[in-house]
C-alpha cells in the first residue's frame, strides 16, 4: 500500500523526458453507488484491490445546479423522467462524502471529488483532497474552473463536448495553477464506440497546450488505457462498478472490480513497454550493440607510418573499434603501428 498518495508526487510538469511518472490510475466512482454510501465505500475497497491510485466521487445538489429548463442527456433518459429525478436519487450528503474521504485515506487512495457548482467548491474546503476534477461540460466555466482553481488542489479538467479553441481559457488557467494541473482528452459518449475513442487527441492537446495529458476512457473495453498509455497518457480515468447490467446513467460505460484490475495491469505493462521517452542502448541492447556494429578494419597488413587511403580500409564486426561512420576521418591519418590484415583499428593505432 503506497505511503503517499500518487498526486501528491505525481509530477504535472510537461518536461517528463528521462523519467515519465508513474501512470495514475483514477477509478471513477462518480455516481455509481446510486446514492447508497454503503455501496461507495464497497467500490472504494474494490478499487484497492484492483491496484487503483486514487478514487473519483462527485459533489453536487439537483437544486444548486438545475433550472427548469434542465434536460436529460440521451444516454441518462432511461435512468430517470428529469434531471432532478435522477440527481435527487444520486447524490450523496456532504458528511458522507466526507468520511469517504477519510475511508480513502486509510486504505491509501488519492482522494478526487467534482463540483459542480460554486457553492459545491465551497463546501470541498472543508474535505481532505488530493485534487479536484472538472466534468468535461464546465471546461468552458470558467468561474468554477477559477473557485475550484482557489482551493489550492491540483486541478484536473476533462474535455468532452470541447473545440481546441473553446479550451483555451481552461489551459490558461492551468498553466499558471502552482499545485498543478492536467487535462484529460475525453469523448463523451457513454460508452463510447471504439471506433470513436480518439486517442489521436492525446497528442493534440499536448502539442496545442504544452501541459500533462491523460485520457478519461468511456469505453467499454479493458485495453483502451494500455493504448492510451502508448498514446501519451499520464493519467487515466475509468469507471468503477458493482455491476455494468445496473440501472444508472454510468454503469454501462465502467467496468466491474475483476475488469477494472486487468485495465490497470494492462496499464502497467504498456508503461514498463514504453521505457524511458529518450533512447537508452546502455541496458539490455548493449551485448548486441558491441556484438554486432561495423568497426573501420584492416583490407591487409598495413605497416606502421603508412598513410591511410580508401584502398586500405573495410569496415566489419564487431562494434568495438573505431566507428563505420568515423571512415572518412580516417582517410590520410598515419597509422602509429603496425596493423595485420582483418584486424580492426583503433584510435590509439593512428596519429
Amino acid at each position: 500500500m503506497p505511503t503517499t498518495t500518487p498526486l501528491q508526487s505525481l509530477d504535472f510538469s510537461p518536461a517528463l523526458l528521462d523519467a515519465p511518472p508513474r501512470v495514475c490510475v483514477i477509478a471513477e466512482i462518480g455516481v455509481n453507488h446510486d446514492g447508497n454510501v454503503q455501496i461507495a465505500r464497497e467500490l472504494i475497497a474494490a478499487a484497492v484491490q484492483a491496484g487503483a491510485d486514487a478514487v473519483k466521487l462527485q459533489h453536487f445538489c439537483p437544486e444548486r445546479l438545475l433550472s427548469n429548463q434542465a434536460l436529460l442527456a440521451e444516454y441518462q433518459q432511461t435512468a430517470a423522467q428529469s434531471q432532478q429525478d435522477l440527481l435527487s436519487r444520486l447524490a450523496l450528503p456532504l458528511d458522507q462524502l466526507r468520511g469517504l474521504a477519510g475511508l480513502a485515506e486509510q486504505v491509501g487512495l488519492a482522494m478526487i471529488v467534482t463540483p459542480f457548482s460554486l457553492d459545491d467548491v465551497r463546501d470541498l474546503a472543508s474535505i481532505d483532497l488530493q485534487a479536484v476534477k472538472i466534468a468535461s461540460p464546465d471546461a468552458v466555466n470558467t468561474p468554477l474552473l477559477e473557485a475550484a482553481a482557489g482551493l489550492n488542489k491540483p486541478l484536473i479538467v476533462s474535455t468532452g463536448t470541447c473545440t481546441l479553441d473553446e479550451l483555451a481559457p481552461a489551459a490558461s488557467i492551468l498553466a499558471g495553477h502552482a499545485p498543478g494541473g492536467a487535462m484529460l482528452h475525453c469523448v463523451s459518449s457513454y460508452p463510447t464506440p471504439p471506433e470513436h475513442a480518439g486517442l489521436s487527441g492525446i497528442a493534440q492537446l499536448a502539442g496545442r497546450f504544452s501541459l500533462t495529458v491523460g485520457y478519461s476512457d468511456h469505453t467499454a473495453l479493458e485495453h483502451t488505457g494500455a493504448l492510451a498509455v502508448a498514446a501519451g497518457a499520464v493519467i487515466l480515468e475509468k469507471h468503477l462498478t458493482y455491476d455494468r447490467q445496473a440501472a444508472g446513467p454510468d454503469h454501462a460505460a465502467s467496468l466491474e472490480p475483476q475488469g477494472l484490475a486487468r485495465y490497470i495491469k494492462q496499464v502497467r505493462q504498456a508503461q514498463a513497454m514504453l521505457g524511458p521517452q529518450r533512447r537508452d542502448c546502455e541496458g539490455i541492447e548493449a551485448d548486441v550493440r558491441r556484438v554486432s556494429r561495423q568497426s573501420l578494419c584492416a583490407r591487409k597488413t598495413l605497416p606502421a607510418g603508412h598513410i591511410l587511403g580508401p584502398e586500405d580500409l573495410t569496415l566489419k564486426r564487431p562494434g568495438t573499434g573505431i566507428p563505420a561512420s568515423k571512415l572518412p576521418d580516417l582517410l590520410g591519418r598515419t597509422l602509429s603501428r603496425q596493423i595485420m590484415e582483418n584486424d580492426l583499428i583503433h584510435y590509439p593505432d593512428v596519429t
